[in-house]
């Protein structure tokens, strides 16, 4: 470890909250070169997503989506987990904190703690467990999870009698009855506080019968029931009998969006009932009747609206907009839900199970913590922020994500988390790489001409697969394929314990060939990659046979088959991996450079926080100036004045000694490899060519309003957009003369056009009502929606704009509402939905929330090779791991290119985008994939057809008349292999035999 001046900020970083958006910000701050302290009240890592059963869109398992973080931070070598603690106090400022922790005992030692379980067998006593939401009982030395990070017991001296059996079978010595609190100080350069919320208590709410009826759940009880390590094992059964329901209601809004509870939106509880819905119905064995009861459906985020949509109209959900009065017992143990309909009416129905959508509040616990370390909390017990500052608190050095900051989904969790560290790195980059320790590798084991010894790891995944897959017979069957010399199951191999055991079966049987039989490569292969490389194996020498997404996912209602199917998979992998050989990897040499396509608030925001962290950072942008669609903006609907911000910031760019603009430019060409781009652009009026070379590219090209072709919309003078009004408004003269403005909802978005929701329609609408009625209390502002999208602390707002007067009236798009011009004169009609019959109303403007649609960028895409949605917006590496990463190294995404999002969520996005290429250039260790084309020259005949289908340009026909890859350029896609007609090219790990064995073995 380096020494360090007193005067020097101190190159560590503490993380409070280890749930996954403390474990991306430690990643993101230990892969950028600073020390991470990751601390948790929990005995264990993971948070309130380890207790999840699946996610949308992509529908993979929780765990899986977690594991390779609580995986990967578990092994980091800069980054202590620190579990059963607690900050106790915060000293000291920005780049020079003390922080004193307080860690609790756990009267069982994790370092000596083999994990083996010989404690929990004999502990005789029970108690609630916490972790499966109180549905059943663990023991009072217990473990939270079965991929726990740390993988170590605890004991609950709470309900523990001190009988001492505990102690009597452990081999490892670990039981310590006699531990106690202790107290350490730290020193740190900044704080991240991602300490989650608690969920809603619904036992609040007599009317909902909560605490008498047991067939009445939470959301997250019901996640539990579903989950294969749960209480019910993965089988959908209801609390009270163990019997299969048929039917089963959500309710919406539970400790949400109500002045008794909680006033705000809670975000997430929509997207999670129709998940749960829609995996309830895969869970169950029988048809499964769904009803979803709710005030307004808020699936806002990308893609969401289309995960609605296939729910209604391809799984069968129902949804029924009403307000839900009570829930009554019916019989001896169903449920008779009584409500009010869209149209005033009461009614009823039994359901047998019931799932209260609960929301999120702060714990008490957390704003103790705040008011220890002065971090100040808004009006509703959260961090609070500046929408231009999203991660800052109002301590400097003390930052914030996830949902302490706001209640919000996972995709913007993980985006803040790597926020969070881009603030951090931006601030303590003088002290990169000072704090940090070196991994060191085992050197690599020869394995020459030895026989293949090939390992099948074959992998429960809870239900995942276990549920469909006969995963004993898939084992017992592997262990006849040959060349296989150990075979054995897991019920979820991507956990830490499983890599520590794979680890030592590799060593124990002298394998040099793995195979494991589980999910997809997309999510898990560098994990497993990784265990081979730390035991001196070489990575490429592993296989993964999907027998998720390519079986039990497709064949869910064939369990035979996709036995049959996975038994096929395993054959081919094991046939595959006999024929792998060691690879070898070149460090890779990076331009520490950063190239910014896009000169918005996200693209400038990105560079500035680059800069920052002392890379030398290029914005291109095609207009003239800097500042893209926030040009046409007046004030946040806070109340912030968007120019002043905007100016602030194009100077802080102008003035940057590490930051290049070029505006008026365009890129027509695009090449090299991951850390080596080389970007052609045209600057100028001129078009002079320029060649920029860079490590990292950034696309920030942010997206553009819809020009209608509804609603009179530019045959009329008083028909306009809300970029249009809010232009109007900063003139104010010709709006204070208006006595009634409508305003129409989801124009150009949501329908079959473009079925997406466009996000920041809702926010617009409401916050130029509000500006409206600061100019003109009297003027009547009606609201034509279809859901009233106002989440997070955005209801707050909502409910002003019906305080003060602003009506809102629902339509569907059976009965749009008609726009008419009768003698210049314009009028809108609307069929009220209270009233029950169409309302014509005169008004002095209409105006179209427009929506966001995608900036073109089909040639952009096509230069980069980097995809995009149908809708034209790109399309991430993954929704919930990787939110600003592409699937191609060392390109990052952010701001509403990605999709549309408010001005504060594009700026924590293009932190967070800031901090994944911050990293990627800053890890100078970076190697060149072993996976490139090579030719035999003895048979080409310089056909330049390599040369011509090349994406990247590397092939050449050298002095010797044949192809030549340069292997430092190669980006090992295979496009040359499969187009050579003489198939003299091959790409290393996938040549011909490989696929030939792979093939051959399918029969």
């Amino acid at each position: 470890m380096a020494m360090q001046k007193e005067t020097d900020k101190i190159g560590a970083v503490l993380v409070v909250g280890a749930g996954v958006a403390g474990m991306q910000a430690a990643l993101d701050l230990a892969n950028s070169g600073y020390y991470v302290y990751l601390t948790d009240r929990s005995p264990t890592i993971g948070g309130i997503m380890a207790q999840l059963d699946k996610t949308f869109p992509t529908n993979d398992c929780s765990m899986c989506i977690i594991s390779p973080k609580l995986v990967e931070v578990g092994r980091h070598l800069n980054i202590e987990v620190l579990p059963d603690t607690e900050v106790q106090a915060l000293d000291g400022d920005l780049g020079h904190f003390r922080a004193v922790l307080n860690n609790y005992p756990r009267y069982l030692d994790p370092v000596k703690c083999t994990g083996c379980g010989d404690c929990r067998k004999v502990c005789p006593v029970r108690a609630v467990n916490e972790f499966n939401a109180g549905l059943d009982l663990r023991e009072a030395t217990y473990i939270r999870y079965p991929q726990a990070v740390p993988l170590a017991f605890a004991i609950d001296r709470q309900v523990c009698i001190g009988c001492g059996l505990c102690g009597q079978v452990c081999l490892a010595g670990a039981i310590n009855y006699l531990d106690t609190a202790r107290q350490r100080e730290i020193d740190v350069g900044a704080v991240i506080l991602t300490v989650g919320n608690e969920v809603f208590d619904p036992t609040r709410l007599q009317s909902y019968n909560y605490a008498n009826q047991p067939n009445v759940v939470t959301s997250l009880e019901f996640e539990r029931i579903l989950s294969a390590s749960g209480p019910y094992r993965g089988h959908l059964m209801r609390p009270y009998d163990r019997e299969e329901p048929k039917k089963i209601a959500w309710l919406q809004c539970v400790g949400s969006r109500d002045v008794k509870t909680n006033p705000y939106c809670s975000a997430v509880c929509c997207m999670y009932a129709i998940k749960e819905a829609v995996i309830a119905k895969e869970h169950a064995h029988g048809d499964l009747d769904t009803a979803i009861f709710y005030m307004d459906m808020r699936t806002y985020g990308k893609d969401f609206e289309h995960y609605y949509n296939r729910a209604r109209n391809e799984h069968g959900v129902r949804f029924i907009r009403s307000r839900v009065h009570s829930i009554d017992p019916e019989g001896e143990c169903d449920l008779r839900i009584s409500y009010v309909d869209e149209q005033g009416e009461k009614k009823s129905e039994v359901f047998d199970l019931v799932v209260l959508s609960v929301g999120f509040q702060v714990s008490e616990s957390v704003k103790d913590l705040a008011r220890r370390l002065g971090v100040e909390l808004n009006q509703h017990h959260f961090a609070k922020t500046d929408p231009f500052l999203p991660v800052a608190t109002s301590r400097p050095g003390v930052y914030v994500c996830g949902t302490f900051q706001c209640p919000k989904d996972i995709p913007q969790s993980v985006m803040e988390a790597s926020a969070a560290a881009a603030a951090c790195s931006a601030t303590l980059s003088e002290a990169r790489w000072t704090r940090t320790k070196t991994k060191e590798v085992p050197p690599e084991r020869a394995v020459g001409q030895d026989d293949p010894r090939v390992g099948v790891f074959v992998c429960n995944c809870g239900i995942n697969i276990g549920g469909i897959v006969d995963v004993p017979a898939v084992r017992e069957y592997a262990r006849t394929l040959p060349h296989v010399v150990h075979v054995e199951d897991n019920l979820y191999t991507c956990s830490q314990d499983t890599q520590v055991k794979i680890s030592g079966v590799i060593e124990k049987y002298r394998l040099n060939r793995v195979v494991v039989a589980a999910c997809t490569p997309l999510t898990h292969e560098s994990m497993f990659r990784e265990t081979l490389t730390d035991v001196g194996l070489n990575k490429y020498l592993f296989e993964m046979a999907n027998i998720r997404n390519q079986d039990s996912w497709v064949h869910m209602k064939e369990p035979d088959r996709a036995t049959a199917k996975a038994k096929d998979l395993v054959r081919m992998a094991v046939a595959r991996a006999s024929l792998l050989k060691p690879l070898l990897e070149k460090p890779l040499e990076i331009t520490q450079r950063a190239l910014i396509i896009g000169g918005g608030i996200a693209g400038m925001t990105a560079a500035l926080n680059l800069a920052d962290q002392g890379f030398e950072s290029i914005i291109i942008e095609k207009e003239k100036e800097l500042g893209g669609n926030a040009r046409h903006l007046g004030r946040t609907i806070e109340g912030l004045e968007v120019q002043k911000f905007l100016n602030r910031l194009i100077e802080r760019v102008q003035a940057h000694k590490n930051l290049q603009v070029l505006t008026q430019a365009l890129v027509v060409g695009f090449s090299g490899y991951k850390g080596n781009f080389t970007t052609e652009v045209l600057v100028g009026p001129g078009m002079y060519e320029r060649k920029i070379n860079h490590g990292a590219t950034i696309v920030a090209t942010g997206a553009q309003e819809y020009r209608p072709r509804e609603f009179l919309y530019g045959e009329h003078e008083g028909v306009m957009t809300l970029l249009e009004l809010g232009q109007k408004i900063s003139q104010r003269y010709e709006v204070a003369k208006w006595k009634r403005v409508a305003m129409i909802q989801c124009v150009g978005s949501r329908n079959a056009e473009n079925p997406n929701c466009s996000r920041i329609c809702c926010q617009g609408a409401v916050k130029y009502a509000l500006q409206l009625k600061d100019i003109n209390p009297d003027l009547e502002v009606v609201i034509l929606y279809r859901d009233m999208r106002m989440y997070g602390f955005l209801e707050d707002y909502y409910v002003a704009a019906r305080n003060r007067g602003v009506m809102f009236a629902r339509y569907d798009l059976d009965n749009l509402p008609l726009v008419k011009s009768e003698d210049n004169d314009l009028s809108v009609t609307f069929n009220d939905h209270v009233l029950h019959r169409p309302i014509k109303m005169p008004v002095d403007a209409v105006v179209l929330s427009a929506a966001t649609r995608a900036a073109d960028t089909e040639e952009l895409a096509s230069l980069l090779k980097i995809p995009r949605s149908a809708d034209g917006f790109f399309i991430e590496a993954h929704a919930k791991l990787r939110p600003v990463d592409f699937a191609s190294e060392g390109i990052f995404l952010c701001g509403m290119a990605h999709s549309p999002k408010l001005i504060n969520e594009s700026i924590a996005q293009a932190m967070a985008a800031a901090s994944r290429a911050g990293a990627f250039l800053a890890d100078i260790r970076q190697t060149i994939s072993g996976v490139i084309a090579y030719v035999e020259p003895d048979r080409c005949a310089a056909c330049l057809v390599c040369v011509k289908t090349c994406p990247f340009g590397v092939p050449r026909i050298n002095e010797d008349n044949v192809s030549e890859i340069n292997t430092a350029l190669c980006q090992g896609c295979g496009t040359c292999a499969s187009e050579c007609p003489a198939k003299v090219i091959q790409l290393a790990h996938y040549e011909d035999e490989k696929f030939k064995a792979n093939i051959m073995a399918s029969f």
